[in-house]
């Protein structure tokens, strides 16, 4: 069996926050993105986790990546919102910008923000997710293209070079439960994390996830990172939903002709209480789902789930038993936690780390 090691969720926060303050950023910018990445852990989704802070500290290298940048709104309206993210974290200028969304809606019932200018904003369900929290429904969308210049992760449907990114799409809204409803997906078959992951763990991929550079199909994930490419989901319909990302991202009136591109994030948040009582609604979507999860189970299935159990499961389970990184992400971790002179098991948990996750009984 392959090693692991395990980390509370407050250590690992602790950690990922003074690893970023070490590379530049302020206290307030690293102790948000290192909550970003820990929730992302938690969730189980591990591509959107920990296991980015060396390529983000690549980046803040190499200075695509300016880790004390403040997001600033470059225009507003009662309703709408445009933010340029000034090439700081996106996690920061996503969540800044999707609370400014939430409090938009609970005035003037749906609000639309456009983000651009940032770097990597991670899981999208953790925006959505907060939409949600507020009794709202969270729509959000991260798209780039770049038409017929640089080549990027993700093939076109039938194309050979990539074009797009990864492309995510979230959406969330409140039951009134525990877990609230998130969809969170790529329009890839898989997300680019999730090939670094099945790298970190030395293990292969489902067939039709990636093509190697020769544009043959492959399940080594070394084959991606030497030059290959993912494809879309669902073919030609994941294709159209990529590009739709793009057509949203690309609100933003700065878009750069020049290289035929197009990105940036999207989000609409709606008062369900514009539409209708609250817990009316939350009533009715608990008992929508929960037909959903009466449904008989296929054969090769133990249970029918809907989007959001999931993430709440591994999210209790991991609270509880910790979080395990597997040793080439420890690894990774370690020794850029090197250095920046950070010692990852000399980090001190403060107390308002041990309280942000309070493990489950």
């Amino acid at each position: 069996m392959a090693k692991t090691y395990n980390f509370t969720a407050s250590h690992l926060h602790a950690v990922s926050r003074q690893i970023f303050m070490a590379a530049g950023a302020p206290r307030r910018i690293a102790d948000c993105v290192a909550g970003v990445l820990v929730n992302a852990n938690l969730a189980g989704h591990d591509s959107h986790g920990v296991l980015r802070i060396p390529q983000y500290l690549g980046w803040i290298a190499d200075g695509s990546l300016l880790p004390a940048a403040e997001p600033k709104v470059v225009k507003e309206s009662p309703n709408s919102l445009r933010v340029d993210g000034g090439q700081g974290f996106g996690h920061y200028a996503a969540l800044q910008t999707v609370h400014r969304a939430i409090e938009k809606a609970k005035t003037g019932n749906v609000a639309c923000a456009n983000l651009v200018h940032m770097s990597h904003i991670g899981r999208l369900g953790e925006y959505a997710e907060a939409a949600a929290q507020a009794d709202c429904v969270g729509i959000i969308t991260c798209g780039v293209g770049l038409g017929c210049t640089t080549p990027t992760r993700v093939v076109p449907f039938g194309g050979a070079v990539g074009k797009l990114d990864t492309n995510a799409i979230a959406i969330g809204a409140p039951t009134g439960g525990e877990a609230p409803f998130i969809a969170d997906f790529a329009t890839s078959v898989v997300a680019e994390g999730k090939v670094r992951v099945a790298l970190s763990k030395n293990l292969d991929l489902a067939e039709g996830c990636i093509l190697d550079k020769h544009g043959n199909a492959t399940v080594k994930p070394a084959d991606f990172f030497d030059g290959g490419w993912l494809l879309p989901l669902g073919g030609h319909k994941g294709y159209a939903l990529s590009l739709i990302t793009c057509l949203l991202g690309g609100l933003s009136p700065d878009i750069d002709l020049g290289v035929d591109g197009m990105s940036g994030a999207f989000m609409q948040v709606v008062n369900i209480r514009a539409f209708t009582p609250l817990e009316s609604y939350r009533r009715g979507v608990r008992a929508f789902l929960d037909g959903m999860r009466g449904t008989p189970p296929a054969p090769g299935f133990d249970e029918v789930m809907v989007p959001g159990d999931l993430a709440h499961r591994r999210r209790t389970e991991r609270l509880t038993h910790g979080i395990e990184l597997p040793e080439t992400t420890y690894r990774h971790i370690q020794e850029a936690g090197e250095q920046l002179n950070i010692s990852l098991s000399e980090v001190d948990v403060e107390a308002c780390d041990a309280q942000r996750y309070q493990a489950v009984s």
